[in-house]
């Protein structure tokens, strides 16, 4: 489960994939392979989610990872490599890494 908050310090990353509409599905596909088969397994990671653009252009995934050296060590792991070549094959990569700035939650009654 996704944890936000300033205090715990953990590395965001927001990777922005632009693709063709009746691609979408498949890069969702090959992310989703790419993830569960090996980014989940290694350490350091702790929530990876997906998110679809109503239009079909975009795919997005958020993940959380422990560290910036986590991070690396998956970025260095090649069992993920075959699935992430093949999306890049469809699809443009915007990638980001970020920290939490700030959190808001709704207002109490």
């Amino acid at each position: 489960m996704p944890t936000i908050s300033k205090e715990n310090h953990f590395l965001t990353l927001i990777n922005v994939f632009t693709v063709e509409p009746p691609n979408q599905q498949k890069l969702i596909e090959l992310l989703t392979l790419a993830t569960d088969s090996s980014v989940r397994k290694i350490e350091g990671f702790l929530s990876a989610s997906l998110h679809r653009s109503i239009d079909g252009s975009k795919v997005t995934m958020y993940a959380q990872w422990q560290s910036m050296e986590h991070y690396q060590k998956m970025r260095s792991n090649p069992t993920a490599s075959p699935y992430l070549e093949q999306a890049l094959e469809i699809a443009k990569f915007d990638p980001g890494v970020y920290e939490v700035a700030e959190v808001f939650l709704p207002l109490s009654e």
